[in-house]
């Protein structure tokens, strides 16, 4: 007895001793979406003008992904998962079908412990393809416990067992097999560096919903609940009606079995501009949860969290707390009155002035702070840069509040897709037009401005006294937080940077559009 007592006790104090883990476990790390980080003596990338090949960087590993990366890392419980697509990554079991991949890796040696190929769909939604930019996965994992959950490049949402197949097939899907080898195609054999889909919810089939150009959303996770945005979208050719303008734009599925348990009421998509691309948030408005997201139509959307009838035969619809119009009058029109068409500001038809100003939808993720909401609106950065908008909501009323929730707002932004990172009191976020800006979070005061002179599509990250953004050529710039602009270093990557560095534990993960680099010193 004596025995045993001592053992409870070594491991009690063995167990108290270790570091507690800081991971990021999905988009923006907390469920507020907010792109900061409390960590610190983080890794020193360096000062000044570096190239990459000169930097020195303590590098624990590098995984190679494909030729294009707009999935956004994610770390817990020791592992490392990343979207990708399957360029680079064959696999003679099956053709390789230009789809996605996610990569699931050991966040201390960069072993990759399993994979999932999602063959690309080729199927015809709407007279038109879907999935054919080859952009892979563009969603960031979401994990909790021993589950992931991430939207597909094929519009599923997919619940994973983060131990992959390694410790056998979960169910209730167990038909990876044939999933791997795409339509049509006999079963594969699994092998235990495969995924395990423990189920799977098709967006377009279930929902009769027709995404547009790519399925995107980082998965919001509250209670057994999932909230999940369903990328809707228009026709590939403009004259042509919306293919399904009545189909749900936010969904809540059952976290255990993916069951579908809501959909908004919104009509979001019969005002849709282009897709819906954005990803909820939630946060606390005086002491009562909201769920938050940007919509196609310009519209910010709060939401009651959804409370479930397991027993419901039919899913639930839920309508908005409140609601913000992002773009403000003067975008819908011009200087002679008359009304703007959205695509009189696309690039892909004629050149747009840099100050022109027109209706966007919002792509970036709202960020709730201080019963505050802060989002900009943007486009597909294929559309131009154009005059964007930066607004501050009080999230403390109801109704349709753009006329009476505007704490401030700030114009002298491109478009973006950029989610604000906000510390200290400080905003930092980029745009699309290569400018970083430095806002006081409380009066929208400018501090400072950047010009990269380089496009930008990845957001801020905020992290132990410092910034982080990449650049669209190959650049990653770190300045010093503050109210004064201090760019520490521009380190020359040898790829393009569409997504946003994190951290955990101690350790920088770099990712570009062709590799992901852990930046910390190698654990014993």
């Amino acid at each position: 007895m004596r025995s045993a007592f001592r053992f409870t006790v070594l491991v009690a104090l063995l167990l108290i001793a270790l570091p507690a883990r800081a991971d990021w476990p999905q988009w923006g790390r907390t469920d507020d979406r907010n792109m900061v980080s409390d960590q610190t003596n983080l890794p020193d990338l360096g000062k000044g003008k570096i190239d990459f090949k000169n930097a020195n960087w303590d590098i624990r590993w590098t995984v190679r992904l494909g030729s294009l990366c707009y999935g956004n890392p994610t770390v817990s419980g020791g592992k490392v998962f990343i979207g990708t697509n399957d360029r680079f990554w064959s696999d003679p079991r099956v053709k390789r079908s230009g789809g996605g991949l996610l990569l699931c890796i050991d966040d201390v040696t960069g072993k990759v412990l399993w994979r999932l190929l999602v063959p690309r769909y080729k199927e015809k939604i709407y007279g038109s393809g879907f999935d054919d930019l080859n952009v892979g996965i563009c969603s960031a994992v979401t994990v909790q416990g021993s589950r992931a959950y991430v939207v597909s490049n094929r519009a599923e949402v997919l619940c994973l067992d983060t131990g992959g197949q390694a410790n056998g097939n979960d169910g209730p899907y167990r038909d990876e097999g044939k999933y791997l080898s795409g339509p049509n195609q006999p079963p594969v054999k699994l092998y235990r560096g495969d995924g395990d889909i423990i189920w799977r919810f098709d967006m377009i089939g279930g929902l009769e919903n027709a995404p547009h150009d790519a399925a995107n959303c980082n998965i919001l996770v509250h209670g057994d609940l999932l909230y999940v945005n369903t990328s809707n979208g228009v026709h590939r050719m403009p004259d042509e009606p919306m293919p399904k303008p009545d189909a749900p734009t936010l969904i809540v599925l059952n976290k255990n079995t993916g069951k579908l348990v809501a959909q908004d009421g919104c009509k979001i998509g019969r005002r849709t501009f282009h897709g819906n691309w954005s990803s909820p948030s939630l946060g606390k408005v005086a002491g009562k949860e909201q769920i938050f997201f940007g919509g196609g139509d310009g519209f910010l959307y709060a939401f009651a969290p959804v409370k479930a009838n397991p027993k419901a035969d039919k899913p639930a619809v839920f309508k908005s707390v409140w609601k913000y119009d992002c773009n403000p009058p003067e975008y819908k029109v011009d200087a002679d009155g008359r009304e703007l068409d959205y695509w009189d500001g696309d690039a892909s038809r004629a050149e747009v002035p840099k100050s022109y100003k027109g209706p966007n939808e919002i792509i970036a993720t709202p960020v709730c702070c201080k019963n505050r909401v802060y989002v900009a609106v943007g486009r597909d950065p294929e559309h131009g840069v154009a005059r964007g908008i930066l607004h501050c909501i009080d999230a403390t009323k109801t109704g349709d509040v753009t006329k009476t929730a505007k704490i401030w707002s700030y114009d002298k932004i491109a478009r973006t897709m950029s989610t604000v990172a906000i510390a200290g009191g400080l905003l930092y976020i980029s745009d699309f037009a290569g400018l970083v800006h430095c806002l006081d979070a409380e009066t929208g005061k400018v501090c400072w401005v950047h010009n990269t002179k380089e496009r930008i599509w990845s957001s801020t990250l905020v992290a132990d006294g410092k910034v982080y953004v990449g650049t669209e050529k190959k650049h990653l710039l770190i300045f010093k937080t503050g109210r004064k602009k201090q760019l520490i270093a521009t380190i020359r990557m040898p790829h393009k940077m569409s997504t946003t560095p994190v951290v955990a534990n101690g350790c920088i993960y770099v990712p570009t559009a062709r590799c992901l680099y852990a930046v910390g010193k190698p654990k014993k």
